[in-house]
């Protein structure tokens, strides 16, 4: 099979697509040709050498990536027959192996994909989806909320925008630039503002009238971070689960400096299985509430993906496309 491979840590362009072994399916296993591998931003940070919130990095040589999406074709002992040949998804967790023709997963990670989806939007509900559901677990949404969302066409932006809106919330959301500020507006927020301006804070509490947030939705950090929360009342809440504008630190990946905020980091799977929040997450966009964005690479095009992740230059979920 073909696969993309990172022998040392470093730049995007270290990830080198090759053949390789095809792998084999273990007991309890199957064997999935992909069609959809997701990219994540810790992938990116373990592509560099940080291990972010994992325990370790992974041995090399390596092949990235933790979301996969396709169709059964080999079965390991003990696995029923009825799997053969369904169109599934599945979050790979600690092991890699994603961005590949082929990949093995436990079959008790594994769900069937709804007909409506297509593998791609998958990819996003297992990983992300899954994310955002873990997210609003914390957030107290209704009419009287008003949500700030930094971020807001990334894979989890895009998906939080959605889901506040639909519990009723007035949604403000962040993106950087006009073309994601549009898409932002597309997907149901009331107002859409560039980061990059300076004076956004000033437009979001012209456009509030003097009402308060009451959430900050936080995947971002740095100064845009500080400034949301500026715009938080009394009781306000300040949601941390990413820290792509800081880095990756050691110990602390979710910092942000100078804020008083409640991190979440691990604690968003603590009311809720896993496979509780992946089944929540399919359900969404299987009945139309929830609908993710994806931009779309072939997997040989991996370094590009990643270089287009990093430099902000995606839409929602990215995935990778054998």
């Amino acid at each position: 099979m073909h696969a993309v491979r990172l022998h040392a840590f470093g730049p995007p362009e270290n990830l080198t697509y090759e053949e390789t072994d095809d792998p084999v399916p273990g007991p309890g296993q199957v064997r999935v040709a992909v069609a959809a591998a997701g990219v994540h931003l810790l992938d990116t940070a373990l592509r560099e050498g940080f291990r972010g919130p994992l325990p370790e990095l992974p041995a090399l040589p390596t092949v990235p990536g933790r979301e996969v999406a396709g169709v059964v074709e080999s079965l390991g002992e003990g696995v029923a027959e009825l799997w053969r040949g369904r169109r599934v998804v599945a979050h790979l967790g600690l092991a890699p192996g994603g961005y590949a023709e082929l990949a093995v997963v436990d079959v008790d990670r594994v769900h069937e994909i709804p007909r409506n989806l297509d593998f791609a939007e998958a990819v996003a509900m297992i990983g992300t989806g899954r994310t955002a559901m873990g997210i609003v677990q914390f957030a107290e949404l209704g009419p009287d909320a008003v949500a700030v969302i930094p971020a807001a066409a990334g894979g989890i932006g895009t998906l939080l925008v959605q889901y506040a809106r639909h519990a009723g919330a007035h949604v403000v959301g962040l993106a950087g630039g006009p073309e994601k500020t549009a898409r932002v507006l597309a997907g149901g927020a009331d107002l859409a503002v560039d980061y990059r301006d300076p004076q956004w804070p000033d437009k979001v509490r012209a456009h509030l009238g003097g009402r308060p947030a009451t959430v900050v939705f936080d995947g971002v950090g740095g100064e845009v971070a500080r400034q949301a929360v500026g715009l938080l009342g009394p009781g306000g809440r300040h949601l941390v689960f990413g820290w792509s504008a800081e880095g990756i630190r050691d110990g602390s990946p979710y910092l942000v400096d100078g804020v008083s905020e409640q991190v979440l980091g691990p604690a968003m799977f603590r009311n809720a299985s896993l496979q509780t929040l992946e089944l929540r997450a399919l359900a969404e966009a299987a009945a139309g509430r929830l609908t993710p964005a994806v931009t779309r690479f072939p997997l040989a095009g991996a370094a590009a993906a990643h270089h287009a992740l990093h430099t902000r230059r995606t839409i929602g979920k990215v995935v990778l496309e054998p």
